[in-house]
């Protein structure tokens, strides 16, 4: 087998991350909206310390010559410099922008006069009931820094010059991070951090503060349940909740302290909180800059225009959701498009009487879910509702075994996954029985089943009564309530349209791009474009690079972690990859084969992941109507053709932004695209 070369997973999700810095940087995006995008760079390297730092940590991939981690080296390198263009981007462009639009944010900086009693107000009024003081040194049993909490290191010495070290708690999660003050025409935007710091004599009123220096530690939030449960659904709830408990414990991987401190004090600190085995980053003035998504000011011009969500299905009174999906598939595109149809979906399964049977599959669920209200209002109405909660969805884990012990109250059936393969598939499906003949309805999408993130995820979702798929679709659900670890030789499915891991779904893939490979040894046109979130297994990277060396032009739009290194001479020279960051979350997953012109077009959960092809369910599906076929490529081809948010990964991990005679904006092209289209069948239906 011939030796290829892949880039390092962890290294390339870096380098999508700086992608969302370079929108940030970018002069062309509304100033609120960068700092909206600081904010997305700053949650997602929280995570990545959360949940890759300590991999990198632990991996033993060592430089003979420095006995060094390389990629862990080099990813801290990345950061650093990253890091030190968020401070460049804010301190230099940001923040005097909002200056000349009278907004004056303090960022680091001395409170104003005029605002003093204002925030002395906020203090004693709102933010004193919320805080907590931890006296290291006396605190008998020590004191834990939780994971990403914000906290104010104190340092104060009595009047014989003893020092001692006091720790204040910033609730930021109870409180606003940023309070907007006004006085004339000018607005000031103040810290959390900055109103408790101002007010700190009141706290320590016999004691002198000689320093004041904001810090945060960030652990590992890795779950481990495996060694905790057996099969039985009632033990994986409770082994979940307990290792939630321990979540804010885990290992610390990085120290965030604010620039300046003196060493003295950074010791000081560093020993009293048992962090001497974490990377110490000396960081900006403030910490969890996620925070900035909840900027506490709107002004008009400062943000994106608003895209008003399109009517994507125009239904007379007297008809039902239901009838149309048994006339015709539909799909809906979201957010572009409302997501009425998918929440009408489910009620019209509460309440229809010729249901029967309901069967769902929920990975992330919305905090106030109408979804799953409908689902409970079907179990009361009589129906028999199955639904497989995924309780292992990374930081959903809580929320998930809230609305399970809900749905369970309600008589709905919850089925759990087997510890060790998760259940990532988006997918419903509706049992009805009319006139003695059973009949099918279903729902397959590329996202969560969540109205929230539909908002600003990219996702498309397939309505359809394709009897034959979604019968395999109710064999899979059968193979559910199993739980089995992996299916055996018993639960062979003969799946013939629907690609589902952990039977069929690499095998399927691999035979696609052989056909393509086919097609251009013989000369046939040959070809594919891939839209996923990631791409990082690889015997299907392999089987793309193989398809490259037949002459096979292969376009990829891939979000974040790439593997695949583009552009290679006797690898990927027909290979190129794209990333576009916009106003939207690109989420979608599509898969388009040439197929000798006769294009064969699969929508599903999956990336190309090692994770998604071993060790979850995940389901893709094809798109056989063929107006819904040409409408999704029509849309890959303006994601193909932007020059305006898309770059091109090149062989060095670098982001090199595309560019072209003709300026095209995906996400612009593709709503005004189905904004043509609804003002068309507006029309139609009036004539």
């Amino acid at each position: 087998m011939k030796e290829y070369s892949f880039f390092n997973r962890d290294l390339s999700w870096l380098s999508f991350n700086e992608r969302v810095l370079m929108e940030a940087e970018n002069e062309q995006v509304p100033l609120l909206e960068r700092i909206r995008f600081l904010s997305i760079y700053s949650s997602n390297l929280d995570e990545f310390y959360r949940v890759r730092m300590p991999v990198l940590m632990a991996i033993d991939n060592f430089d003979e010559n420095t006995g060094l981690n390389n990629n862990y080296y080099k990813a801290q390198f990345l950061i650093n410099q990253q890091q030190q263009r968020f401070g460049h981007l804010l301190a230099n462009e940001l923040l005097p922008a909002l200056k000349v639009r009278n907004i004056h944010w303090l960022y680091n900086e001395a409170i104003p006069d005029q605002i003093t009693d204002e925030l002395s107000r906020i203090f004693f009024n709102e933010v004193l009931a919320y805080i907590r003081l931890y006296s290291v040194a006396k605190d008998e049993d020590g004191f834990f820094a939780e994971n990403n909490k914000l906290y104010q290191a104190v340092i104060l010495s009595d009047t014989v010059g003893t020092e001692r070290l006091e720790l204040i708690t910033i609730p930021s999660d109870d409180l606003p991070r940023l309070y907007a003050v006004n006085k004339g025409d000018q607005k000031y935007v103040v810290f959390l951090d900055d109103i408790i710091r101002s007010n700190l004599a009141y706290l320590f009123p016999d004691e002198k503060i000689t320093g004041v220096f904001n810090i945060k530690i960030t652990r590992n939030a890795e779950l481990n349940i495996k060694d905790e449960i057996d099969d039985l659904e009632e033990d994986i709830t409770i082994a979940l909740e307990k290792e939630l408990k321990k979540r804010d414990l885990g290992t610390a991987t990085r120290f965030l302290c604010q620039p300046g401190i003196p060493l003295r004090y950074l010791y000081k600190i560093i020993y009293a909180l048992n962090l001497t085995n974490s990377s110490v980053v000396e960081g900006g003035y403030y910490h969890n800059m996620k925070d900035l998504s909840n900027f506490p000011l709107q002004e008009a011009g400062l943000n994106y225009p608003k895209w008003p969500s399109l009517p994507n299905l125009l239904l007379k009174k007297e008809d039902t959701l239901f009838e149309q999906i048994r006339k015709k598939d539909l799909m809906i595109h979201v957010p572009y498009q409302n997501y009425d149809p998918i929440l009408r979906f489910f009620n019209e399964a509460a309440n229809d009487s010729y249901v029967e049977e309901i069967y769902v599959t929920l990975y992330r669920v919305a905090d106030n879910s109408r979804i799953v209200n409908a689902l409970m209002t079907a179990a009361k109405n009589g129906k028999k509702v199955s639904v497989m909660v995924e309780l292992k969805a990374r930081f959903d884990e809580a929320n998930n075994i809230k609305w399970a012990s809900r749905m369970k109250a309600s008589g709905v059936k919850i089925i759990y996954s087997n510890k060790e393969l998760k259940v990532h598939a988006k997918v419903a499906l509706v049992k009805r029985k009319i006139r003695d003949q059973s009949e099918y309805l279903g729902l397959l999408a590329t996202g969560n089943l969540n109205e929230s993130t539909a908002r600003f995820y990219t996702d498309h979702i397939l309505l359809t009564a394709n009897q034959v798929m979604l019968a395999e679709l109710e064999q899979l659900f059968g193979f559910l309530r199993k739980k089995k670890k992996k299916p055996l030789q018993e639960d062979a499915i003969n799946f013939e349209h629907l690609l589902v891991a952990q039977f069929n779904l690499q095998a399927k893939f691999i035979a696609l791009i052989d056909q393509e490979i086919a097609n251009a040894r013989q000369g046939l046109p040959a070809g594919m474009v891939i839209k996923m979130n990631n791409l990082e297994e690889r015997v299907l990277i392999s089987k793309l690079y193989e398809a490259s060396n037949a002459g096979v032009k292969i376009q990829l739009i891939i979000r974040s972690v790439c593997c695949l290194i583009p552009g290679i001479e006797g690898q990927s020279e027909n290979i190129i990859v794209k990333r576009i960051v916009d106003r939207y979350l690109e989420h979608g997953r599509v898969f388009l084969f040439h197929n000798n012109g006769a294009e064969d077009v699969f929508m599903g959960s999956a990336d190309w992941m090692n994770r998604n092809i071993y060790g979850r369910i995940e389901v893709c599906f094809p798109i056989y109507d063929q107006e819904l076929k040409i409408r999704l490529i029509e849309i890959l081809n303006l994601q193909l053709k932007d020059t305006v948010q898309a770059v091109e990964l090149n062989e060095e991990l670098q982001n090199n932004y595309c560019s072209g005679e003709v300026q095209v904006r995906s996400q612009q092209a593709i709503y005004d695209l189905l904004k043509e289209t609804t003002v068309h069948t507006i029309e139609n239906n009036a004539s």
